[in-house]
């Protein structure tokens, strides 16, 4: 994997940055926006997407899964 050694070099001033940081509400509203970029992409699906979801998790659980083939004649214009 190549390193884009600008985003690293930003990623280091950013943590110098922040060691050296001492304002509690800058430190507070950083904390808020690394929570708020790792919830759980379950959290943030529409219910339509995750009603599919979980009727393919039951099909394939039931066994009802077509090959692979299959899928690609059916959308092989698309494909």
């Amino acid at each position: 994997m190549k390193v884009d050694t600008q985003i690293l070099d930003k990623k280091i001033e950013l943590i110098q940055w922040l060691s050296s940081l001492d304002d509690k509400v800058i430190i507070e509203k950083l904390l808020q926006f690394r929570k708020a970029e790792t919830k759980d992409w379950w959290e943030t699906t529409q219910n339509e997407e995750k009603s599919s979801i979980m009727k393919g998790i039951k099909d394939a659980d039931n066994n009802k899964l077509n090959p692979h083939s299959s899928a690609r004649k059916i959308y092989e214009n698309w494909l």
